[in-house]
């Protein structure tokens, strides 16, 4: 894709297998997502997508027929999860980053969604093609609270579509990495309430999550995001 003739990113392909022991017979799904290995795209799998993923498939009855909008998907696959789970799924990244969009396609194409639309979104920017989104359901975000610079545009974004859509939900993982970062103050700003989701009640706080190795998965918040319509 690379006009100057660039290499091929390095890639490899991380297989996740979610999992209900508790249904006769057993459930099971098993994604392929892929990992650009250079440190220059910044496209990995972190605790937060297994997290929100996990926290997916726990609702995977909820999620079939739904319209679900992924932000910042990277590797997308909390998105994928979704997709296959029955959702009409739309994956975004922003629109500066053709090498994320390009990512997200390639997810889709190992998983054989053929019918998940790849946009270019960029947080904070009220875009010709964030206004013509179709009604959704559900907003996913994995990490997206990664930089303290971003957090209001994100939440500007986000705060646009619940508008949009007043009975949607973001829902959204964050990894604490600094106690003195805090959305509570944007939440207020935006007229945006939320409600922690504890890790236990969907089995997200077991070690190797979905046959992942991946650490910190303690130190994971999970957050339903939705319109404030106190006043």
């Amino acid at each position: 894709m690379d006009p100057g003739g660039a290499e091929a990113p390095n890639i490899a392909y991380k297989e996740f297998t979610f999992a209900d022991r508790n249904k006769t017979p057993q459930e099971s799904l098993c994604v392929s997502v892929p990992e650009v290995l250079d440190p220059q795209y910044g496209m990995y799998v972190w605790p937060c997508a297994v997290v929100l993923a996990q926290y997916l498939w726990t609702q995977r009855e909820e999620l079939r027929d739904k319209t679900v909008l992924e932000l910042g998907a990277g590797v997308s696959l909390p998105g994928v999860v979704a997709a296959r789970c029955g959702a009409q799924v739309i994956l975004s990244d922003s629109a500066r980053t053709p090498l994320c969009l390009e990512n997200c396609r390639r997810s889709c194409e190992a998983n054989g969604l053929q019918d998940v639309v790849v946009l270019g979104l960029t947080w904070g920017e009220i875009s010709p093609d964030l206004v013509l989104l179709p009604e959704l359901d559900i907003i996913l975000g994995s990490d997206v609270f990664y930089e303290p610079q971003d957090f209001e545009d994100v939440l500007v974004t986000v705060a646009f579509l619940l508008r949009k859509n007043p009975r949607a939900q973001f829902w959204t993982t964050y990894q604490e990495r600094s106690a003195d970062w805090s959305i509570e103050a944007l939440l207020h700003r935006w007229k945006l309430s939320c409600v922690d989701v504890e890790l236990q009640t969907f089995g997200a706080d077991k070690a190797e999550l979905a046959g992942s190795t991946l650490p910190g998965s303690h130190s994971v918040l999970m957050l339903v995001i939705t319109l404030n319509t106190g006043r």
